[in-house]
């Protein structure tokens, strides 16, 4: 979980980096990680 938790972090912040130097697929592409990380996230507290 706290792997999990890290990766998400990592991904939160690079997603702000490239919004703010204007990337925006790379943005997009952080945010998919994101949402992809607060999924296992939320299964795993489930079980």
């Amino acid at each position: 979980m706290k792997d999990l938790t890290n990766k998400y972090e990592n991904a939160k912040q690079n997603s702000i980096e490239f919004m703010q130097n204007g990337q925006i697929s790379a943005y997009l592409n952080s945010l998919l990680e994101m949402n992809k990380y607060k999924r296992l996230m939320v299964a795993v507290v489930a079980n």
